[in-house]
């Protein structure tokens, strides 16, 4: 009797801990910014899967440091920035590679899966692939400042005293493509880095006078622009379509030695454990109608292809007439800055701003 007690304990032993297991591969654990995974996406998700969905939000440090601290553990899912990476993965082993096969590809925008995928290879392997992207680029009044097509047009005479842009690396990155340089491809020749970020200080110092202030804040910049104190500007596209629904002159104009991007990825953790919850999670966002939900909850676009018809009309037609295909195509994105970098960009830009 007590034998057969202790099989039946040891049935019912493996009965909960198959439901157990089954519990776990049916929850999926996402790791991930404010708006990337709204409650109508979520709700949606678990209705058509049956997979219950665990958000946490979270940011590029915080992430990082999470996956540290477990050896990759704890979640199944995260969106780390596409520069957060391969660093990260060399130094802790915190991230596993995307089996690619699972993933649909014909979902995605081809350049931003390109460039992802490029910028999050280690080893041979892919450990990431594109979700929301934004970029910085210009915003102009199209009406009192038309000839300001690319960063260098901030420093014509049309638009003298009545230019802002942030004294920040992205302004350095953007100058040189403009002077017809490529700034990260000399990222692995401190040199060749060097000798681009001379000729960068050079034209920031000679465009002074073009500057009416060095902006530090996005409120700052949006009362610059609206006020009609300044004209053109560097600054994101989020910024530029606020002021074009309010003012249709101002909007945001791709550069055309293009325009620099950020992306926040997929990645899965080391010890992820709903592998598969992950790659159903990834397809089922980035459907176009599914991905344009995220884009009116976020605010910045996606890697989904055609989402963009998805979305409100008005916010359509600024994406489509700031970013037409060759546009999109003609992106910079940031990839994985080598260490000591910022530290030469630093002092440059302290020479800039104490220059007369």
């Amino acid at each position: 009797m007590r034998r057969m007690k202790t099989i039946a304990a040891s049935v019912l032993s493996v009965a909960v801990l198959g439901l157990a297991q089954t519990a776990s591969a049916e929850t999926l654990r996402l790791l991930t910014w404010g708006g990337y995974a709204p409650e109508n996406v979520v709700e949606m998700f678990e209705k058509e899967t049956g997979i219950t969905v665990e958000v946490t939000k979270s940011n590029n440090e915080e992430m990082i440091a999470k996956l540290r601290a477990t050896g990759g553990g704890g979640f199944d899912l995260i969106q780390p920035s596409q520069d957060r990476i391969a660093g990260p993965q060399l130094e802790f082993g915190i991230y596993k590679p995307i089996d690619l096969s699972k993933i649909d590809k014909s979902l995605f925008i081809p350049s931003m899966l390109e460039a992802t995928m490029k910028n999050t290879t280690v080893d041979g392997q892919v450990y990431g692939v594109p979700h929301v992207w934004g970029t910085s680029g210009l915003v102009v009044n199209t009406k009192k400042a038309p000839m300001v097509k690319d960063y260098l047009d901030l420093c014509a005479p049309e638009v003298a005293g009545k230019v802002t842009y942030r004294l920040k690396r992205p302004t350095l990155i953007a100058f040189a493509f403009s002077m017809g340089m490529d700034p990260f491809a000399a990222y692995g020749d401190e040199a060749a880095y060097k000798d681009i970020l001379s000729k960068v200080e050079a034209k920031l110092i000679e465009c002074k006078p073009n500057v009416k202030t060095y902006w530090s804040g996005g409120d700052e910049l949006l009362n610059l622009m609206r006020s009609g104190e300044t004209v053109a500007a560097m600054a994101w596209d989020t910024g530029g379509w606020k002021l074009n629904a309010e003012n249709p002159d101002i909007t945001f104009v791709a550069p055309k030695s293009g325009a620099l991007g950020w992306i926040d990825t997929f990645a899965l953790p080391a010890k992820g454990q709903a592998d598969d919850a992950a790659y159903k999670w990834i397809n089922f966002v980035m459907q176009p109608k599914v991905a344009a939900m995220i884009t009116e909850a976020a605010g910045n676009f996606t890697a989904s292809k055609g989402a963009d018809e998805y979305v409100s009309a008005d916010l359509k037609a600024r994406y489509q007439a700031s970013f037409p295909p060759e546009a999109v195509d003609n992106i910079k994105w940031y990839p994985p800055v080598p260490a000591g970098l910022e530290a030469l960009e630093g002092a440059v830009l302290d020479r800039v701003k104490a220059a007369q």
